[in-house]
């Protein structure tokens, strides 16, 4: 079986301006796990007031794609 951080070590160092979460999917997807988050389609998102630090984000940031919005996915 494939060690899923000796990947993420391997990725990180191969990809390093590479985004976390595109890394992590990438991991996944050679060890073989299922995805854990799916994105959201900004038709999905209605309303959005989010503070995050100094910076806040609405609907609109998800629209123009400034802003991804991640769920988890259930597990049955």
């Amino acid at each position: 079986m494939v060690d899923r951080e000796k990947v993420l070590v391997v990725l990180r160092k191969r990809f390093p301006s590479a985004r976390s979460e595109d890394i992590a999917a990438a991991a996944n997807a050679i060890v073989g796990l299922d995805l854990e988050y799916v994105p959201l389609e900004s038709t999905d998102v209605g309303r959005l007031d989010c503070v995050a630090g100094s910076r806040a984000y609405t609907a609109a940031d998800v629209v123009s794609g400034r802003l991804r919005l991640y769920r988890r996915v259930r597990r049955s």
